[in-house]
């Protein structure tokens, strides 16, 4: 079946997903409804001015203008000299890890980080030594907001175009690990050094495979613009103040996850028609037969099956196709899943049956990682198996699941108690954050007190309260199951406690009561 980047635009949602055979390779929403038009997007730069430095934490918190401050961490903080950035080359380059590194990259999110040289350039130093409260700095989005979290910046500026990522303070020529062939890896290297002046860096991104001299050098030409247009302003500005604005929502989409190998690129807005056109005439003008307005009946996420698959992501619950299922709870810091065999029970025996399901689950959970856009440490609870070579076929095939993931992982082997830990980066928030909030009867804790519970509850409280009252009659109030409960299965508590006391006691039955919701009225208590 073909690759094809679908967007759906209503109103101020905006929705796309790559999609091939039917599995959603990336999906991104955007809902300009809920955040002002200036909210920090990964990728923007500001001018920002240092609120608070933070020695114990070895962070600052920036004022760049928004609601909440942005967090920066020492190794986001300090700039590198040339010297320094050399001397550190020349010590990975005599390992072997090291050497490999430096002629990697690691594919990030939907960013203009997409893809950041994967080694640190800073040497032992302390954020106090380098910057104090009230200095003015230029920063770069490297998160967005999460939940109640402002967002995290960088002074590691990098800038990205259709081919390449230019980077202004640290020099390094890197290519894309995405790209195998080490011949074509040695030509884009040759090509970029003979491009890049001293002191930059410049990366070859994945779609840059196969391109020619003057289409990189034209892209760089572009981004070397726009980082000279940001040290012009910056020179008159005065803190907090946004320097640059990174693409569109729809425009970042093409840039980031449009692979060279997309069939059609289908929207159903004519403003969504107009953002993509723009696009493809600047930066891949071979695209443009590629161009779609979708105007079936149907909506155009339900026509291609992208709505089901959204609703599965938001499910704790996800089942296999062999009746087994996977369960994902997900909490701040933490996701943890678990595989269960379910109604499958195999056609051979345990072992085997235990190992289908573990594979089968697999596929599913690195499809779910990338849908859900899960971060932080992920536990992986599967099936307890026996055979060493079992568990090894099945890490195996969880590493070989996750190259199809755009962010960073780092997967440990599976344990002696069948676990698999792992870490995922993340740049935006979870689905199930963006399209859900906590419920307002548990108050997003997943669950609420049985009504047998909260029965026991109004009891205990109905006996405190008749002891320090001269009320004769007592209403008590109540969610409608909590009350047919105390009418019923209880009603002989109450007629006891009547009896006892000497007071009347009325139960009714309120539906604007939460489950766990009562009260108690007694006239002077």
């Amino acid at each position: 079946m073909a690759k094809e980047l679908v967007v759906n635009q209503t109103h101020s949602e905006s929705r796309i997903a790559l999609i091939e055979n039917g599995e959603i390779l990336d999906f991104l929403i955007d809902r300009q409804s809920h955040k002002h038009e200036s909210a920090p997007v990964v990728g923007n730069i500001y001018l920002g001015r240092v609120l608070r430095v933070l020695p114990g934490m070895q962070s600052a918190f920036i004022d760049i203008g928004q609601e909440r401050a942005a967090f920066l961490y020492v190794d986001d903080a300090y700039l590198p000299t040339l010297e320094e950035q050399r001397e550190m080359q020349s010590r990975l380059e005599t390992s072997e890890s090291g050497a490999k590194r430096l002629g990697e990259v690691i594919p990030d999110e939907f960013s203009t980080l997409t893809e950041t040289v994967d080694m640190k350039f800073r040497p032992d130093v302390k954020i106090q030594d380098f910057l104090k409260e009230g200095d003015e700095i230029v920063v770069q989005i490297a998160k967005e907001p999460i939940s109640t979290k402002g967002p995290r910046v960088t002074r590691h500026i990098t800038l990205a175009g259709r081919h390449i990522v230019y980077m202004p303070f640290i020099e390094h020529t890197g290519v894309s690990r995405r790209i195998e062939s080490e011949e074509e890896r040695k030509r884009l290297k040759d090509i970029l050094d003979s491009i890049r002046p001293e002191g930059v860096g410049v990366i070859a991104r994945t779609v840059a495979e196969g391109q020619s001299y003057k289409v990189l050098k034209n892209d760089y030409n572009n981004l070397v613009k726009i980082w000279k247009d940001v040290q012009k302003r910056t020179e008159k500005a005065k803190a907090p103040l946004e320097l640059h604005q990174d693409l569109s929502f729809i425009q970042r989409a093409l840039r980031d996850i449009m692979d060279e190998d997309v069939d059609n690129i289908i929207a159903d807005s004519k403003a969504a028609v107009k953002q993509i056109e723009k696009f493809i005439q600047r930066f891949t003008p071979h695209h443009k037969a590629k161009i779609k307005f979708y105007d079936g009946e149907m909506p155009v996420f339900e026509h291609f099956s992208i709505d089901i698959e959204i609703e599965r992501a938001l499910s704790n619950q996800v089942f296999l196709k062999s009746g087994g299922s996977i369960n994902i709870d997900q909490t701040e810091a933490l996701v943890s899943i678990d595989v269960n065999t379910g109604k499958f029970v195999g056609k051979k025996t345990l072992e085997e049956t235990i190992l289908k399901t573990n594979l089968e689950a697999v596929k599913e959970i690195s499809y779910q990682l990338r849908l859900r856009n899960c971060g932080g440490i992920i536990i992986i609870d599967f099936i307890d198996m026996e055979k060493e070579e079992h568990r090894v076929q099945v890490y195996q095939s969880l590493l070989e699941a996750l190259k199809k993931d755009r962010s960073k992982t780092n997967v440990l082997p599976i344990s002696g108690l069948g676990l698999v830990e792992m870490t995922r980066k993340r740049t935006r928030d979870t689905l199930i954050r963006t399209m859900c909030e906590p419920c307002p009867y548990c108050e997003g804790v997943g669950r609420v007190k049985s009504v047998e519970t909260v029965s026991f509850e109004v009891i205990r409280e109905l006996q405190k309260v008749i002891k320090r009252t001269n009320a004769l009659k007592i209403t008590i109030f109540a969610h409608p199951e909590v009350s047919a409960k105390l009418s019923s299965e209880d009603f002989g508590i109450i007629e006891a406690l009547e009896e006892q006391f000497n007071k009347t006691l009325l139960v009714r039955a309120d539906n604007n009561y939460h489950a766990e919701q009562y009260e108690i009225y007694a006239p002077d208590a």
